[in-house]
């Protein structure tokens, strides 16, 4: 009697449970858009993700000083440069220069030209933008006919700023630009944004 009280006593032996088919297919599922997110994050981060410093004061106040700045690299693969966008270019290609900010003001086929501290497009008086009066003409005292997929540029900070009037600079190239500066980090009491 012994015996078979023993024989009936616990047992551990378990029975393995095969996996539903609901469960794999819930288990692909999760795999399947934890890689969807992972690529799309990836590839948001190679287009819009690569970001600059601004060095110098040329663009106040619409940039400051070493404020980190986003650089979207899609927008000019669709679209041409406009006039006001500001971009991000290395000057005449030159790939030991750090990149410079500045904003658009002359585009392919216009002739630029500085008069009395003020941009004329074409003739005409460019009054989109408020700059400071221009005290330094540069290369823009004369008329400046653009070439094709040339663009001048301007900081904002016109009179603290090299750009399209130094003959180091000039033109810029539309193969010189990075992207368009878009979007700006906070730095100390300057708020964070988009750049307009």
């Amino acid at each position: 009697m012994v015996a078979r009280r023993r024989r009936k006593g616990l047992s551990f032996y378990e029975r393995k449970e095969k996996m539903k088919p609901g469960t794999w297919k819930e288990i692909f599922s999760y795999v399947f858009w934890i890689f969807s997110v992972s690529f799309a994050a990836f590839v948001i981060v190679l287009l819009f993700g690569m970001r600059t410093s601004m060095i110098g004061v040329s663009m106040e106040p619409t940039l400051y000083n070493s404020q980190e700045i986003f650089i979207n690299k899609v927008s000019y693969l669709l679209f041409s440069p406009g006039r006001g966008d500001v971009i991000v270019f290395q000057p005449n290609g030159n790939e030991n220069s750090h990149y410079y900010v500045k904003r658009v003001i002359g585009l392919p086929g216009e002739t630029v030209q500085i008069r009395n501290g003020q941009i004329y497009i074409d003739g005409e008086l460019l009054d989109e933008y408020t700059f400071d009066k221009i005290e330094t003409a540069g290369l823009a005292e004369k008329p400046y006919l653009l070439g094709e997929d040339e663009y001048f540029v301007l900081g904002d900070n016109c009179n603290n700023s090299e750009d399209s009037r130094s003959g180091n600079i000039g033109a810029v190239h539309r193969d010189y630009i990075i992207g368009r500066a878009w979007f700006c980090l906070a730095k100390e009491d300057v708020g964070i944004g988009f750049i307009k």
